[in-house]
């Protein structure tokens, strides 16, 4: 590691204030910054940590919406997230206990690695991202791998989830980072279903539309009969091929709409 300054404030305008320094970072559980810091990837002089900011840290439920803070831990969400079952057993699945106790929900959306959970649970939901400058839906704000749609200087503060009334997510996992190969979250509202696909695709998280159109018209796992996800634009690696990743989108999603019930 190599020397910079440490930074810990206590109130978000503290934070957006040491964030005009040049070559600032954020850094909130650190699950990725921190790694990509030892292997000398990033370099930034100035790391400004938001765990202090209490304001930061909450889970509440306003209406038919479970509000997270960005600096709420996936930990925290397991526990406490029960309103929405659905998000609570995601976030149960990422990493192990100890990733779970550190790794925050807003630095997952605003890292937005093309395998993480919570983009899924995020496109899959409508989720609304709050920063503090402004209200940012979900269909807005991934944009591709690594890369959203905050500004410099913008800071997640808040997401904000609907509940649906059925909802589960799914994910085929590799076995050594426990990162989706395939993740799929499947959310039933009064008005439709959302698919949203994690893990498979180079472009990051990304809505399946003709499963939505299926599911809408017949919430079963039969309603996906026939279908089939394109193999165009899929990642291939060592972990499996692109045409293997688009096998795995109709087999997860399958056991998706089974656990949503």
């Amino acid at each position: 590691m190599y020397d910079f300054e440490f930074i810990r404030p206590t109130t978000l305008d503290e934070a957006v204030t040491a964030l005009q320094q040049d070559e600032a970072k954020l850094l909130a559980g650190g699950q990725t910054l921190i790694p990509t810091m030892k292997q000398r990837l990033a370099a930034p002089s100035v790391l400004i940590s938001l765990t202090a900011i209490e304001a930061l840290n909450f889970i509440r439920e306003q209406g038919d919406t479970i509000c997270i803070g960005a600096a709420t831990t996936h930990a925290q969400v397991a526990a406490g997230a029960g309103a929405f079952p659905a998000l609570a057993a995601l976030a149960g699945q990422i990493g192990d206990a100890a990733v779970r106790s550190r790794g925050t929900v807003g630095g997952s959306l605003a890292n937005n690695d093309p395998s993480a959970c919570y983009p899924a649970a995020a496109l899959g939901t409508g989720a609304t991202i709050v920063t503090n400058c402004r209200e940012i839906a979900a269909d807005d704000y991934f944009q591709g791998m690594f890369v959203t749609a905050l500004d410099e200087g913008e800071i997640i503060t808040e997401l904000q989830f609907p509940i649906a009334p059925r909802a589960a997510y799914v994910k085929f996992a590799q076995p050594a980072s426990r990162f989706a190969l395939v993740g799929v979250f499947v959310a039933h509202y009064p008005d439709g279903v959302r698919v949203a696909v994690t893990g498979a695709s180079e472009q990051g998280v990304f809505r399946w539309a003709e499963a939505e159109q299926a599911l809408s018209a017949n919430f079963t796992p039969d309603a996906l009969k026939g279908l089939s996800a394109s193999a165009e634009g899929l990642i291939g690696d060592i972990h499996g091929t692109a045409e293997y990743r688009a096998h795995l989108i109709g087999v997860i999603t399958r056991r998706a709409v089974a656990a949503a019930g």
